[in-house]
């Protein structure tokens, strides 16, 4: 008579001849607290089931609950195709419930969008009364617009019939300005206005802060004659403010529309500084904000 192990060997080798893959057993799924390493736009977090699931009716929640399907990366790891750096943030959110945030955060509006992909409601909140929080912080400020013109020759080439082209040329003007304010929270309001035209697409100028309170912007006003594409083959960029939809050619409307925003804001002209002729001239314009 076979021993129960050789009876059980025997078995096992004629079930390997049939298909292992019957003996193979199924992954068990992660306990709580067993880590579980995510890929968040390349960068890697190390956390817990528990941690992931602690909102269940987030995007997380689902996720990790099996609600949802998940991604793997090349080395088995949970993927998800989001913003990497700022999901410390929402990720310590996920293990304490309290936002926490250094001094001098400056990606607010990041947060902000990540924390509404990933429906963490009790985040979103404590993010909208941390920008209450820093905007009465920023009861008084200071909007000072340096602007510069100068008017330049483009050489382009026009095409007057299939394999037949011309060279021409034609006068352009190219404006600068260079803004500073006290209120980052000012400045990304600009630029949620304000965009740029570059091949073919607008862009937000919040791109080109230089720092938190410092932005230089350059544009160019549309060219009598000049073809479409070579806007996009030269360089040049026009500017644009939404949602009017319009297109900004000359100072006295860059300077019009910039009113407009800063006003509604709470600022008014400071009337000490600069010189009524520089204002009026378009060259300097200083506002202040007190409340």
């Amino acid at each position: 008579m076979e021993s129960a192990p050789t009876a059980l060997a025997a078995r096992g080798g004629e079930a390997a001849e049939r298909g292992q893959e019957n003996y193979f057993l199924a992954p068990q799924p992660p306990a709580m607290s067993d880590p579980i390493t995510l890929n968040v736009g390349g960068k890697l977090y190390t956390t817990s089931l528990a941690t992931l699931t602690s909102f269940p009716d987030s995007m997380l929640g689902a996720m990790f609950s099996g609600k949802m399907p998940t991604k793997r990366d090349s080395q088995g790891n949970c993927f998800i195709d989001r913003d990497g750096k700022v999901f410390r943030y929402i990720l310590n959110f996920l293990r304490t419930s309290h936002l926490d945030l250094p001094e001098d955060f400056q990606e607010m509006g990041l947060l902000r969008r990540e924390a509404d992909f990933y429906q963490v409601q009790p985040l979103i909140e404590a993010l909208q009364e941390k920008e209450v929080e820093l905007s009465k912080a920023e009861k008084n400020a200071m909007l000072n617009i340096t602007l510069k013109q100068r008017v330049q020759t483009v050489h382009f080439t026009v095409r007057e019939a299939p394999q037949i082209y011309s060279l021409s040329s034609s006068s352009m003007e190219v404006f600068n300005a260079n803004i500073f304010s006290t209120s980052c929270l000012f400045l990304k309001l600009l630029g949620s206005k304000l965009f740029y035209c570059s091949n073919g697409n607008l862009s937000s100028i919040t791109s080109h802060l230089q720092d938190p309170n410092h932005l230089t912007l350059d544009w160019v006003a549309n060219v009598e004659g000049l073809p479409e594409e070579e806007y996009t083959k030269q360089n040049l960029k026009r500017l644009w403010v939404v949602p009017a939809n319009k297109q900004i050619n000359s100072f006295q409307v860059f300077v019009e529309e910039v009113l407009k925003i800063a006003l509604s804001d709470g600022f008014c002209i400071d009337s000490s500084h600069p010189h009524a002729l520089d204002f009026m001239n378009n060259k300097i314009i200083r506002l202040i904000r007190y409340r």
